[in-house]
């Protein structure tokens, strides 16, 4: 859903994508930049101490904003690669778990809560994948992708009730998921060819009409085997 907003704020994107490309760090600069924050905010999680969970929120919040960065430095500058793109999903994995384990350590949610947010976040992520290897293209598709879900993570935290924005998580990235099943499957689907009995009776006769050759064929290859011996 913030992927459809983020194209309709690309001018302004494109602005802050030439102002940080101008310092002349790379786009993988700044998706460890990205990574770096993540991290900062899971151990401000994980050590839970007081005003950990708006120190954390904001912390993430800059590092979403760091994850916005990479990707307009990238198209700002021309720098845009496959390994690029690699290094910066796998980047994005990465820090979603960090999080999700700085919020587990922290105890601001069950164990079993935490561990569905995470195996659902990755499904997402793992559909998407595999989806466009096929040809598929889920940029888009589902109410819960990866910026959506560290926003809840972010905002819900801040306020307070950390446990309840785990929970939303769970539930918009298992939508999401089941969104990208249905939309790929239907994207693959190829319809049935029903195929007409005229055809049918069709290739049957010609069928019938090459055995029938063919055994004339060999009859008369025989009449010839048998006259050379004469």
């Amino acid at each position: 859903m913030l992927n459809n907003l983020r194209d309709s704020l690309q001018p302004y994107l494109e602005k802050i994508g030439r102002g940080f490309a101008s310092t002349g760090i790379s786009p993988n600069g700044w998706s460890c930049v990205g990574l770096v924050f993540a991290f900062v905010s899971s151990f401000i999680y994980g050590w839970n101490v007081e005003f950990s969970l708006i120190i954390g929120g904001i912390v993430l919040l800059v590092a979403g904003f760091f994850d916005i960065v990479d990707g307009q430095v990238a198209r700002v500058s021309k720098k845009v690669t496959k390994s690029g793109g690699f290094l910066d999903s796998v980047f994005d994995k990465i820090a979603e778990v960090a999080i999700f384990l700085g919020i587990l350590v922290g105890g601001f949610a069950e164990p079993y809560l935490v561990f569905l947010a995470i195996t659902f976040s990755l499904l997402v992520s793992y559909a998407r994948s595999r989806a466009e290897s096929l040809g598929v293209k889920l940029q888009g598709i589902g109410i819960g992708e990866r910026a959506e879900r560290l926003l809840v993570i972010a905002i819900v935290g801040i306020i307070g009730f950390m446990e309840y924005a785990v929970i939303i998580v769970i539930i918009i990235a298992a939508v999401t998921f089941i969104q990208r099943i249905i939309v790929t499957a239907k994207a693959l689907k190829e319809p049935s060819e029903v195929i007409p009995k005229k055809t049918i009776m069709r290739t049957k006769s010609s069928t019938r009409k090459k055995s029938t050759r063919k055994k004339s064929t060999r009859k008369k290859s025989t009449r010839k085997k048998s006259t050379r011996k004469k």
